[in-house]
């Protein structure tokens, strides 16, 4: 199996490549790209370590983050996808629907149309039975994205090394309607 691009209304989601650096690194470098959890923007040599991670997690197809590229631009907005949350390890066996964005492209609904073809992927394509989504309670953009695409509070808990309040949501395949 290869690793799916998803083509939405407005956006197309492929996978990220050494090409991406330049782009990805500028989003990196913004302070409140990374803010929910790190407090900080990332230096160059922190993204190319994530891309070389993501890159090698496309060996797995279906389970890693992928570009969100404005269809109409062709610019790099940001990234989003599934992932399993190993940093969380109280709620494994679990996948992750999740999505990051540059500044100039929060606020168009790209993180939730993002998160609709994600969500399809992971319910129809790959079988999955339940999918969750995680976020720092002060974040309310994002916990607005998550409760817009169906999810439902599951626990609240504190990340285990970064010592911050996270809330776990969930959408089961049963519940969930593409939007």
């Amino acid at each position: 199996m290869a690793w799916p691009t998803l083509i939405t209304e407005r956006l197309v989601l492929r996978p990220l490549s050494f090409g991406n650096l330049d782009d990805l690194a500028a989003l990196h470098a913004q302070e409140s790209f990374w803010w929910y959890p790190f407090g900080r923007g990332w230096s160059r040599s922190e993204t190319k370590a994530f891309l070389e991670r993501t890159i090698e997690d496309y060996r797995d197809p279906g389970i890693s983050v992928s570009a969100v590229v404005v269809a109409e631009t062709g610019e790099l907005a940001g990234w989003a996808g599934l992932s399993i949350p190993t940093f969380l390890p109280e709620i494994l066996p679990a996948v992750e629907v999740g999505w990051r964005l540059g500044e100039l492209h929060r606020g168009h609904g790209f993180a939730t149309e993002a998160g609709v073809a994600w969500l399809r992927h992971g319910f129809e394509e790959l079988g999955l039975e339940s999918i969750v989504s995680i976020y720092e309670p002060e974040n309310l953009a994002s916990g607005a994205v998550m409760r817009r695409l169906g999810f439902m509070l599951e626990r609240e808990t504190t990340h285990p090394t970064l010592r911050v309040r996270i809330h776990v949501l969930s959408l089961t395949r049963a519940r969930w309607g593409p939007t």
